[in-house]
């Protein structure tokens, strides 16, 4: 059976950073929109090609009362980033895959207008799940801000219109 993502996402590359390339929700008004810009790669830098990278651009919206990278928006990046490296590690389709755990460990305060990035880990696959771990980091000695772990159940096969029920 052929499997078909439904295209959510554009991933072009991106022209002002050579090497990677735009993650960006085609619908502006679901939740990931409000994340704003993403951009994504595969290794690079020195890193291995199994962690896939994901950056967001935290502006004065992401904030909280302290004027810095809000938990909850930490949180969102994680989320959107784990399905972000489904595209880039090649993993399957990712629109309909669902995050059933997510545990984040808080290190540091993210600050406001440097990119965050997302360094995202398989640690197991198995038929119908992935075990994902990872840090978000930031600055250009990656200081750690937060440390994660998570499974995603992965999207079902989604059929080809020349196999439905209905071309049969």
């Amino acid at each position: 059976m052929a499997e078909v993502e439904p295209e959510f996402f554009t991933s072009d590359p991106d022209p002002e950073h050579p090497g990677w390339f735009h993650w960006q929700l085609r619908d502006p008004e679901c939740y990931n929109s409000f994340l704003g810009p993403m951009i994504m790669r595969r290794g690079g830098d020195g890193m291995s090609d199994n962690i896939a990278r994901i950056r967001m651009f935290p502006e004065r919206q992401h904030r909280n009362l302290g004027d810095v990278v809000h938990g909850g928006t930490m949180m969102g990046f994680i989320d959107c980033a784990l399905f972000a490296a489904m595209r880039v590690l090649e993993i399957g389709p990712s629109g309909f895959a669902v995050t059933l755990e997510l545990q984040t460990h808080f290190i540091g305060a993210a600050r406001l207008y440097e990119p965050l990035e997302a360094q995202v880990e398989i640690a197991r696959e198995t038929g119908r799940f992935l075990f994902l771990r990872g840090l978000v980091v930031q600055g250009d000695d990656r200081e750690n801000m937060a440390s994660y772990t998570a499974i995603v159940k992965k999207a079902p096969p989604q059929k080809t219109a020349s196999q439905s029920p209905s071309s049969q």
